[in-house]
C-alpha cells in the first residue's frame, strides 16, 4: 500500500506502522507510532487471558493525556520486554511525556499474543526483543504489509480442536472516510474461535478429521473441551476525529463489538483480547456516533483480511496459499 491509499490504518494522517518479522521462529512484533506530540488514547479489555504493559495509561482518569506508540507483539508475557526498544527509539528522538530537565518518558502501551505453537518444537523459547521492536520502529511507514507478518507471524485461528487443526491468522488493516473524518483499524487475529465472513459463514477455523470446518461454537456448546492455552486478538482503532478519552473508550468497546461479529466465540477465558482506540484530535466529528459507526464498518474487513492474506506456516494452512476446508 502507498501513503495515498485510504484502506489502511495509516489513512489517519500522522500514523505510521512498522513490523519486525521472524518467519523461521514464527514470531514478530508490530508498532503503531503516533505523530510527534503523541495521540489521545483509551482501551477496552475484552478477553480474560491478557498480557499487557502500561495499560493503566489508557484510563481516562490517568495523569498521562497522550501516548507515543502502541506495541503489539508475540512471545506471550516474555514479549512485553520488547517495549523497551520502542521507548529507546522514541527517547532518542525526544518524543514522550516532557519532564523538564529530566527529559522525556515515552508512553508505550503494549499487548501480547501467545504464538509458541508454530515455533520450532512448540517451545516457549523465542520472542521479540527490545532490539527487534527498535527495528520495527525504524521500519515504520505509511505502507502496512498484511497477513503473516509482524505480530501476526505466528498467529493462528480456530483452535477449538487444538493447534494442529487450526488455520493461519495474521495482521489485517482497513480504513474508511466520510467527509473529513477517517477511521482505520489494524487487527492481529490469533483467536481460539472461528472467523466469519459477512454472511456468517466460516472462512477460517477449526478443521475436523474430515477436513471440514468443525464449528467452534457448536463444539463448545456440546460440551467439547476447549484448547486450554492463551490465544488473543489485538486491535488498534485510530481516528482523526476529536474525541475525548471517555469517547475513545466507547470507541474501543464499539470496535470490540465489531470483532465479536466476525470472531466466534470472542473474548473467551482463553483469549487475551485488547482493543486500543486512538485519536490525533484533528477534526470535529459530525455526531458523537460517527467514529463508532465507521469502526463497525472497518474492523470486520480488517479481521477478514488478516486471515485471507495469511500464508501458512509448517502444517498450519493459510488462505493466501489457497487452503480450503
Amino acid at each position: 500500500m502507498t501513503s495515498s491509499d485510504p484502506t489502511s490504518i495509516t489513512a489517519v494522517p500522522g500514523l505510521s506502522v512498522g513490523h519486525w518479522t521472524d518467519l523461521p521462529r514464527a514470531t514478530g512484533c508490530t508498532v503503531v507510532l503516533a505523530p510527534e506530540g503523541g495521540m489521545r488514547a483509551a482501551g477496552a479489555v475484552r478477553g480474560r487471558a491478557t498480557g499487557t504493559r502500561e495499560l493503566d495509561a489508557l484510563n481516562p482518569r490517568h495523569l498521562v493525556s497522550r501516548i507515543d506508540a502502541i506495541l503489539l507483539t508475540g512471545g506471550s508475557a516474555y514479549g512485553l520486554g520488547a517495549a523497551d526498544g520502542v521507548m529507546r527509539w522514541l527517547r532518542e528522538r525526544r518524543r514522550g511525556l516532557p519532564l523538564g530537565p529530566a527529559g522525556v518518558v515515552p508512553i508505550v502501551p503494549t499487548a501480547v499474543i501467545f504464538d509458541f505453537d508454530l515455533g520450532p518444537g512448540g517451545k516457549a523459547d523465542r520472542w521479540p526483543t527490545a532490539d527487534d521492536a527498535y527495528r520495527a520502529c525504524g521500519a515504520a511507514s505509511a505502507e502496512v504489509p498484511e497477513g503473516t507478518v509482524g505480530a501476526g507471524t505466528g498467529a493462528t485461528v480456530g483452535k477449538a480442536l487444538g493447534p494442529r487443526r487450526a488455520m493461519k491468522g495474521g495482521v489485517g488493516t482497513w480504513a474508511a472516510r466520510r467527509g473529513d473524518v477517517v477511521v482505520g483499524a489494524l487487527v492481529v487475529v490469533n483467536a481460539v474461535g472461528d472467523i466469519l465472513d459477512g454472511t456468517g459463514s466460516i472462512v477460517a477455523g477449526a478443521r475436523g478429521p474430515d477436513g471440514r470446518f468443525a464449528g467452534a461454537l457448536e463444539h463448545f456448546a456440546a460440551g467439547g473441551a476447549p484448547f486450554g492455552r492463551a490465544n488473543t486478538t489485538l486491535a488498534v482503532v485510530a481516528t482523526n476525529a476529536a474525541l475525548d478519552r471517555t469517547a475513545l473508550e466507547s470507541l474501543a468497546h464499539a470496535a470490540g463489538d465489531a470483532l465479536a461479529r466476525r470472531i466466534v466465540p470472542y473474548g473467551t477465558l482463553f483469549d487475551g483480547d485488547v482493543v486500543f482506540a486512538v485519536s490525533t484530535v484533528a477534526t470535529a466529528p459530525a455526531t458523537p456516533l460517527q467514529a463508532e459507526a465507521l469502526a463497525a464498518l472497518v474492523v470486520p474487513v480488517a479481521v477478514e483480511r488478516a486471515v485471507r492474506l495469511a500464508r501458512g506456516l509448517g502444517d498450519v494452512p493459510g488462505l493466501a496459499d489457497g487452503a480450503e476446508p
